[in-house]
């Protein structure tokens, strides 16, 4: 039988963690949000994130610019955010304008306000094992198969994508709870073999009906970062329904892994603003 690994009950349950570890620890929180140009769907992406700080407690603003701005203008905005220090997490909502270098405006955010954890700090403390923010998607992946008792220790976890968002960070938290990880992209050879031999199968290629239900193992887990649209305009993952049906548990798009990112961030933001005061949350919800 086939059950649906909710992202939307699991992010509710983090966000409200969040809400209620910074009224219990008296913590104040904020977010600074840069908005670059007029792209439709980040512009949807940043009124949700505003959303989510008001439900956790967390003060947020968004400072949007134009997009015909230099990128040296927006590199010192956001460094003059970095030296506010009524700010505790930064977040440079993206693409950016293709004129722009993203890497250099990120370059500016100090690690301990990158509650993407896209610098390249943080990428190296991820990967040394020694990070206190993590990425927001592929931490959502991780808190939602912990949630639902799914076990990763031992087992083949196969991952379509190699992102420095996504497949890349991915792959690592998988090696760090002890799964048998294959990172599968577009030059790979034999993907339809590979993926039917995953326990664990984590699309995140941005490529609508990429993953078949020939592809699928019988009882394995899903996990579909894909968010596309098909030819109706529909939102769509990167798996079709027909592969979803052989799984043991999937993810739904929308409602799967989306609202995890989200939730997460908001947990990240908790985390460096109790790092930048020096406070020990213990908290038991942290991956």
């Amino acid at each position: 039988m086939t059950h649906i690994l909710d992202g939307k009950m699991v992010a509710a349950k983090v966000k409200k963690e969040v809400a209620e570890t910074l009224k219990a620890n008296g913590l104040h929180a904020s977010l600074a949000v840069v908005l670059v140009g007029d792209d439709p769907a980040s512009h949807i992406y940043v009124e949700h994130k505003n959303k989510d700080c008001e439900e956790c407690g967390v003060f947020c603003r968004t400072h949007w610019m134009d997009g015909n701005f230099k990128q040296d203008f927006v590199a010192n905005y956001v460094q003059s955010l970095a030296r506010n220090n009524d700010i505790d997490g930064i977040l440079v909502q993206l693409p950016l304008p293709e004129h722009m270098n993203a890497a250099k405006v990120l370059a500016e955010i100090p690690p301990e306000k990158d509650v993407d954890c896209f610098t390249t700090a943080n990428i190296g403390r991820l990967y040394s094992g020694d990070a206190f923010l993590k990425p927001c998607t592929p931490a959502g992946v991780m808190r939602l198969l912990d949630e639902y008792g799914i076990p990763l220790s031992g087992k083949h976890c196969v991952v379509i994508g190699r992102s420095n968002v996504v497949g890349k960070p991915m792959a690592q938290l998988l090696l760090d709870e002890n799964a048998t990880v294959t990172v599968c992209h577009s030059k790979t050879e034999n993907l339809r073999d590979i993926c039917r031999s995953a326990d664990v199968l984590i699309a995140a290629a941005g490529n609508p009906g990429l993953v078949t239900r020939d592809m699928v193992k019988d009882g394995a887990v899903i996990v579909d970062v894909g968010m596309n649209r098909n030819a109706d305009g529909k939102l769509c993952g990167d798996c079709t329904r027909e592969a979803y049906e052989v799984s043991r548990f999937y993810t739904p798009v929308p409602g799967g892994v989306g609202p995890m990112t989200r939730a997460m961030l908001m947990q990240n933001v908790m985390m460096a603003a109790a790092n930048r005061r020096g406070l020990d949350l213990n908290y038991k919800g942290e991956n």
